[in-house]
């Protein structure tokens, strides 16, 4: 059992590392490649990397239910990656991967206003989400004579937002019961099909001689195979292993990563404004969350009696 549980931490470890690099990833492919053919790229090897993965074809025998996926695929596959891949291009990838972090306060807003106020937020939420828009103004306004283009923090915050609404579809999807590489296929499947309109208004070529370029090649194998399809993979292994409370929180690394990464990889800087905003930022999100992780720690001490007890 103990064996179980960490392996479940490091699956939920690994892939937290993994998308807090993809902001990284996706700096480096810009310098050859437009934000649209990073995204369908990308999105197209991870669908065939899980048709290989689980080739068996899924039933949904519903319109309402095809709905669910169109939207998602619409939402969180096709506009979210596109929104943060054009607000890279704008800003920095430290900017951008902290701004999109703030996702679960939409999603909890979101959750609000469909139950009408039936759920009315406690103060650690509202004092959480200050916090958090306070330290994301102060990200966005770093430049120095506010000299920094706002447009990518802008596309990060609308980014977060579309997450929020594709986490509550996906939600109410897993809620079917069908197997989630199926259903994350028909997701991609519906996103890439959002994509193909898109090509007639933004920049794109089929010119894969680009990918003669090493770097090139292996940070869209790492974002298609990496990022998409296994990260899935081992983040829906964590929330099955740990339960989703506890896998959840460490989505809260993402962020951070991102930073360190940046500064390292990229030679990023990030000023004092900078990183009071980054820090304001996730102490919001810590409070917003905080009920959740209370819930964790109590789990935590009861699985600990009945290790115990068991001992």
């Amino acid at each position: 059992m103990e064996s179980k549980l960490s392996f479940g931490h490091l699956a939920a470890l690994f892939t937290v590392v993994n998308w807090g690099t993809t902001f990284i990833a996706t700096k480096v492919l810009l310098e050859a490649f437009t934000p649209l053919e990073i995204l369908i790229f990308r999105f197209v090897l991870g669908y065939v990397a899980l048709a290989v993965a689980c080739p068996r074809r899924l039933k949904v025998g519903d319109w309402k239910k095809e709905g669910l996926f169109a939207a998602a695929g619409l939402t969180g596959v096709c506009l979210y990656y596109l929104l943060e891949n054009i607000a890279l291009t704008f800003s920095t990838a430290s900017n951008v991967g902290v701004i999109v972090s703030a996702s679960p306060l939409f999603v909890a807003l979101l959750s609000l206003v469909l139950s009408r106020g039936a759920d009315r937020p406690k103060w650690n939420f509202l004092g959480g989400f200050l916090l958090s828009m306070g330290g994301i103004c102060l990200i966005s306004f770093n430049g120095s004579q506010m000299s920094l283009d706002l447009r990518g923090d802008l596309l990060a915050m609308i980014a977060a937002m579309v997450w929020a609404v594709y986490s509550l579809l996906t939600k109410k999807i897993g809620s079917f019961g069908w197997n989630v590489i199926l259903t994350t296929r028909r997701i991609f499947f519906y996103g890439i099909l959002f994509m193909i309109p898109a090509s007639a208004f933004l920049p794109f070529r089929w010119d894969l001689g680009r990918l003669a370029n090493g770097s090139y090649a292996a940070m869209l194998l790492y974002l298609g195979l990496g990022a998409c399809a296994m990260c899935f993979v081992t983040w829906n292994y964590a929330i099955k292993t740990l339960g989703p409370v506890k896998t959840m929180v460490y989505i809260y690394l993402v962020p951070v990563i991102t930073v360190i990464c940046s500064v390292l990889i990229l030679h990023e800087t990030v000023n004092v404004l900078s990183g009071v905003g980054t820090a304001l930022t996730l102490a919001g999100l810590v409070l917003s969350q905080w009920d959740s992780l209370k819930a964790l720690r109590a789990g935590s001490a009861g699985e600990s009696e009945a290790t115990k007890e068991k001992v």
